[in-house]
């Protein structure tokens, strides 16, 4: 997985919100199997998570970051 340079870039997220997300869903990830799947793919969890959060692929309402 590779996270453009443009994405980060044009985000208009709130950087903050997302930063948070991002790291209590790799907190989640690094605690269970899934960070064993996502390192045997050669990928690092925090990558992972940032480019999901950036795609919009991560669930939150701004009451729960």
């Amino acid at each position: 997985m590779a996270i453009s340079l443009d994405t980060l870039i044009d985000t208009e997220s709130n950087v903050y919100e997302m930063t948070c997300v991002a790291i209590k869903e790799a907190e989640i990830y690094a605690s269970t199997d899934k960070r064993k799947e996502i390192e045997k793919n050669g990928d690092k969890v925090v990558s992972v998570v940032l480019e999901r959060a950036l795609n919009n692929e991560i669930e939150y309402t701004e009451g729960n970051v």
